[in-house]
């Protein structure tokens, strides 16, 4: 397992998402991103909203997607 904080991926905070691999932290960012937004957190707004617009752009979602993913390999291992 791993860990990787909300400001690792592109966030305001420092809010740790745990996860065996890349895909499993991206996830947790996403809904967490959405939560904070939700619940009024404007500060989380910037970060949801560049999570959303990836998708739309492709080449450079896939950066940052594979940027994630190599920041994620290069963690240490923990339980």
């Amino acid at each position: 397992m791993k860990t990787m904080t909300c400001q690792q991926l592109g966030g305001p905070c420092g809010h740790e998402h745990h996860g065996d691999t890349a895909d499993e932290i991206i996830r947790a960012q996403d809904t967490h991103l959405k939560d904070m937004v939700a619940n009024g957190d404007e500060a989380h707004r910037p970060a949801r909203d560049d999570m959303k617009s990836r998708w739309r752009r492709p080449v450079s979602g896939m950066r940052w997607y594979r940027q994630a993913k190599k920041d994620f390999a290069e963690l240490p291992e923990h339980q």
